[in-house]
């Protein structure tokens, strides 16, 4: 491993760190808010570090190797969290350092899962900075420092495939700083187009950045303790359930449609079920407000459609308590904790593109059991899928399940109940926000034992890097010398 690449891409993401926090710590100087040293603290400490570590590994052209781009994107993360995590601690807003890392980690892998029980207490400037980590990590940014690495003398192919390392790593451009450059472009297009909209509806403009920021990361904070429901507004939650559901979306698909590359969204199949499992699980869980809560089937399309799109984009916003919609819809929306939304998106879980892959391998299994002697090719978005492909998601689907249940059995041993541990990991391993039982969407992480909020946040970290790139850097064999 090349420790000073490492190093200096390291230090960059420190000061880059730092230099993001200047807004909050404007806009408290403007405000007379109390957290204006706290945050300017928070702020120079990375800076400091960040650009020292620069200038003592300046000089030279060098190239990432496999190795390299992993120890990056894991300890990138890593400490993107922590110095993320001073402005919660430094202002006393969490008390001890596990509460803050937890709430910075949740920001930063656009989990949405918190330990705070009074957002509306908690200054603008650092509610800012709560929803800026959720912007920067939504498309990574470890990616945004791809498009900047040539300025460092560092080439960043390995460092985006260890950041991207879903089903395909197809480079939507042939210099890859440029792939990074137009990826990052469409987000904020997105991003801009959304507060807009959002302030056509009567939100100011900080609630319209702020939300902003968490629905096109699929992140989930709000500057409301009832979050999106406090608005009352059914336009704005419509707004959001329209941008959750684009920011669910492979943003390479974005970037074929606009540049028209492809006739359309339709065209691709993991969108087709994307919407497919969006729409039926809408139908269902507004079914079933009808017969079971007695409510009107036109009252029941919004509420059922923002919670579902909400959860299976893993962003976690509310506008209702869906621990109170009975068991039948509960455990739905559970299952769709598990799938998430699009590969290449900013959501969590399992992604729809491994779901439909697993799905046609199981039909073909069938199939072969019927037809032994017969030949089918595995086939999706008309392309046939490798062999050493499949085995990659079925290793990867038995991982996840894995670590879901070790987790919550883990969960369990330190004092949570059942459903709170099952409902408490798959939020945080699929960077959902609020689960099941004591961390509901009417309630948070604050009363869990310190040692889960440590546990969870590595959880987080997991599923936001999609398990390998964690583990890999964890392996004895990745730090012996070739």
């Amino acid at each position: 491993m090349n420790l000073r690449a490492v190093s200096r891409v390291l230090g960059f993401l420190a000061a880059a760190i730092g230099t993001s926090i200047l807004p909050s710590v404007i806009l408290a100087i403007v405000q007379g808010t109390s957290d204006a040293l706290p945050l300017a603290l928070s702020a120079a400490l990375p800076l400091i570090l960040g650009v020292a570590t620069l200038l003592a590994t300046r000089g030279g052209h060098v190239d990432l190797g496999i190795k390299d781009g992993f120890a990056i994107v894991t300890f990138g993360w890593i400490l993107a969290a922590f110095f993320g995590a001073l402005p919660y601690f430094f202002s006393g807003i969490c008390p001890n350092l596990v509460d803050a890392f937890f709430e910075s980690m949740s920001g930063f892998t656009t989990t949405g899962s918190t330990i705070l029980t009074e957002v509306e207490s908690i200054p603008p400037a650092t509610l800012l900075w709560r929803s800026v980590t959720q912007w920067l990590g939504g498309m990574g940014i470890i990616v945004l420092s791809v498009a900047i690495l040539p300025i460092l003398g560092i080439g960043g192919m390995q460092l985006y495939k260890a950041e991207v390392p879903g089903p395909t790593n197809d480079r939507l451009t042939p210099r890859i700083q440029s792939a990074a450059k137009t990826l990052w472009g469409v987000y904020f297009l997105i991003t801009v187009a959304e507060i807009a909209f959002l302030m056509l509806g009567r939100m100011s403009l900080f609630d319209s950045i702020c939300h902003t920021f968490t629905t096109v990361s699929t992140g989930g904070f709000s500057t409301r303790n009832a979050s999106v429901a406090a608005f009352g507004s059914g336009y704005i939650e419509t707004v959001v359930i329209v941008f959750m559901f684009l920011s669910g979306v492979n943003f390479s698909l974005h970037l074929w449609v606009t540049g028209r590359r492809m006739p359309s969204y339709w065209k691709s199949e993991e969108f087709r079920l994307y919407t497919i499992v969006v729409l039926l699980s809408t139908a269902v869980v507004a079914a079933s407000l009808v017969l079971r809560n007695g409510m009107a089937p036109l009252e029941t399309i919004r509420p059922a459609a923002f919670q579902v799109v909400s959860i299976l984009t893993t962003t976690g916003f509310g506008t209702a308590d869906y621990l109170k919609w009975g068991f039948g819809v509960q455990t739905l929306l559970f299952l769709l904790m598990f799938l998430g939304a699009s590969a290449g998106s900013t959501a969590g879980g399992l992604k729809m593109m491994r779901i439909g892959v697993l799905a046609k391998y199981a039909l073909k299994t069938a199939k072969q059991e019927i037809h032994p002697r017969a030949i089918f090719k595995l086939r999706y978005s008309g392309s046939v899928v490798p062999d050493d492909v499949m085995l990659r998601i079925l290793g990867f689907f038995l991982l996840y399940m894995a670590i879901f249940f070790v987790f919550a059995l883990a969960v369990t041993f330190m004092g949570v109940d059942f459903t709170t541990s099952m409902g408490a990991t798959i939020a945080t391993l699929s960077n959902i926000g609020p689960g099941l039982g004591g961390v509901g969407p009417a309630s948070n992480f604050a009363g869990m034992p310190l040692a889960a909020k440590a546990l969870l946040s590595f959880g987080m970290l997991l599923g936001r890097l999609e398990l390998y790139t964690v583990l890999v850097v964890m392996t004895p064999t990745f730090w012996k010398r070739t």
